[in-house]
């Protein structure tokens, strides 16, 4: 049996969303075939990256999972040096040292990780990195790269084209790509990519219970209709755009609609009688929550995938995403199971649109539920990720 490592910044049923939630879905369901583990740190919380796991190594659901300590909290001065560098790269100006800070000061910074990887790469047949962004497969991938299989999460955002990456992205030796737009954007910006093979997968929709929206309703006493937004609710998913304009929309179109949050909230959110904020919820709540929802939300203009929008299709919840980001707007597109918007006006309209013209709204809940039938199936996509692992581990 083929023993995998999979590597990510974060790890656990405590952290949700993103690449993480990706990463442990896929090392749950790669478990029933190989020995897999997963190398990442004892943090939770991203913004500071302090340790908050006790144990060096636990199981978590037939999956082993060894933790690291970060060595450094992330740097205080990292919002302000990040800005700096970024303006330096809108000018053409990169460097390869500056771009190493960088990382060092984003985090996690864990040199014991890397230097596991370093001493055990012998001991694993395949390495998989989950997202491209942070220290741990930026400095970690290199030292495995006959052996490692690259899942980048890629979208468009001025960090894809820091110098670094012209490297990393050749180092592989196979890539998975979540959607067409990714593999499309990364073959487009690091053209020396082409040769290295690559599958193009998604993720699975499982949903572990059987949603209940009006047990939902009764519990958090939301008795009108509302939009749901599930994740991070922070300024990198452009939640504070969203605040505005559904704030605008009940100053223009009054209602009853409200806007429910789900998620930990680590930017401001407004006082306003029509937001409602949940904070971190059990899991099936969230789904109880998604079922009864007229619409999911997501304002984020980089997504490489999004799991929240897979999951609402799956249970017949249409979408209302930003599109400007091809990923969000491809699963609308490619489902009409969804409506996407460039701005307030176009916000207005859709959400309009989805409460007043019942019949269309109903078929987009049908073709949302048929999108992810035909394309996120676990069995195939576990069936492809063999394959790839296959090529790699031989």
């Amino acid at each position: 049996m083929k023993r995998i490592a999979i590597v990510n910044q974060r790890y656990g049923l405590e952290v949700n969303g993103g690449s993480e939630y990706y990463a442990r879905l896929i090392a749950e369901r790669l478990a029933n075939r190989y020995e897999v583990e997963v190398l990442t740190t004892k943090a939770v919380d991203y913004t500071t990256w302090k340790d908050w796991y006790a144990r060096d190594v636990e199981t978590i659901h037939g999956v082993t999972v060894r933790r690291f300590p970060v060595e450094r909290l992330r740097a205080r001065d990292f919002n302000s040096y990040n800005e700096a560098y970024l303006q330096e790269l809108s000018q053409g100006q990169r460097s390869l040292a500056k771009e190493r800070t960088w990382f060092e000061k984003q985090g996690p910074y864990s040199p014991a990780c890397i230097r596991y990887i370093r001493k055990h790469k012998d001991d694993y047949d395949v390495f998989i990195f989950v997202t491209y962004l942070y220290y741990l497969t930026v400095m970690g991938l290199p030292e495995v790269a006959d052996k490692a299989i690259f899942i980048p999460t890629a979208h468009e955002e001025p960090y894809l084209h820091f110098l670094t990456y012209e490297n990393l992205f050749t180092r592989p030796k196979a890539f998975v790509f979540l959607t067409d737009e990714e593999r499309k954007l990364v073959r487009r910006q690091f053209p020396k990519t082409e040769p290295i093979p690559c599958d193009v997968m998604g993720t699975g929709v499982d949903i572990p219970c059987d949603p209940d929206p009006a047990q939902f309703r009764r519990q958090y006493g939301i008795t009108d209709p509302y939009l749901i937004y599930v994740g991070r609710i922070d300024e990198g998913k452009d939640c504070p755009m969203l605040f505005r304009y559904f704030m605008e929309y009940k100053k223009r179109c009054g209602g009853d609609l409200k806007l429910v949050l789900m998620g930990k909230a680590v930017c401001r959110i407004p006082k306003h009688p029509d937001i409602i904020s949940l904070g971190f919820v059990p899991e099936e709540d969230k789904f109880h929550g998604i079922a009864g929802a007229k619409a999911l939300v997501l304002p984020s203009k980089f997504e490489s995938l999004s799991i929240s929008v897979l999951e609402a299709m799956s249970l017949s919840v249409p979408v209302l995403v930003n599109g400007a980001c091809a990923v969000l707007k491809g699963h609308c597109t490619k489902s009409n199971g969804g409506l996407f918007y460039a701005n307030y006006f176009e916000f207005e309209g859709a959400v309009q649109y989805l409460l007043h013209h019942p019949v269309e709204y109903m078929q987009m809940c049908a073709n949302a539920r048929a999108y992810i039938t035909r394309n996120y199936d676990w069995d195939v996509i576990m069936q492809k990720f063999s394959a790839v692992i296959e090529s790699v581990g031989k």
